[in-house]
């Protein structure tokens, strides 16, 4: 390339830059302001107290059949958002019963109101049935309160009932003596319904 090209072309690289620059700038008012602001989320947390001594809800031994055991315990809302559902999920396990009998399906559970001095049993089944059960047939505060939107409100607690009767059917249940059955009992929150903020 010869010095008068590359010349010419430094000159109108120069002449491009310039305009640019030039032209980029001009003067005009402004204002600015900064606004901060912030999300938090609340929290669900529910733990459940049982009234033996381990925490448990029941705890039981050298039952037979007829035996019937009422136990109280208490949902507690510890979180910051009020709860709508409580889901049950319920599973065992048996040792020691003979042959292909089902130990589940001979503990009946009810779940009983007791307000104003007044008992009624809001849902009955089996630890089988229970265990097997679909989720909208595993909601305690629907048996409870019917399906309140707001059924346990943040920092507020719900006193309940279960009795369990190891089942009398008047025949053979030799398959269980000396069985054991594991219970274990999973609460799960759910939130009530979003709402406009």
């Amino acid at each position: 390339m010869s010095i008068k090209k590359k010349l010419g072309l430094g000159i109108a690289s120069a002449a491009l830059g310039m305009s640019l620059v030039g032209g980029g700038t001009f003067a005009y008012f402004n204002d600015t302001e900064v606004n901060n602001s912030s999300f938090a989320a609340g929290t669900l947390d529910i733990n459940v107290k049982g009234n033996d001594t381990d925490n448990a809800i029941i705890n039981v031994s050298n039952i037979k059949p007829g035996d019937t055991m009422t136990r109280n315990f208490k949902l507690n809302n510890t979180g910051s958002l009020n709860v709508s559902r409580v889901l049950l999920t319920s599973e065992y396990t048996q040792t020691g019963v003979d042959g292909n009998a089902d130990f589940g399906d001979h503990i009946k559970v009810q779940f009983i109101d007791n307000k104003d001095k007044k008992t009624r049993v809001v849902h009955e089944t089996t630890l089988k049935a229970l265990s097997t059960s679909n989720v909208t047939d595993r909601d305690v505060l629907g048996w409870f309160l019917g399906g309140e939107e707001d059924g346990l409100r943040a920092g507020t607690s719900d006193d309940l009932q279960v009795k369990f009767e190891f089942v009398d059917n008047k025949q053979d249940q030799n398959a269980f003596q000396g069985a054991s059955l594991q219970l274990e009992w999973t609460f799960e929150a759910q939130q009530t319904r979003g709402e406009s903020r």
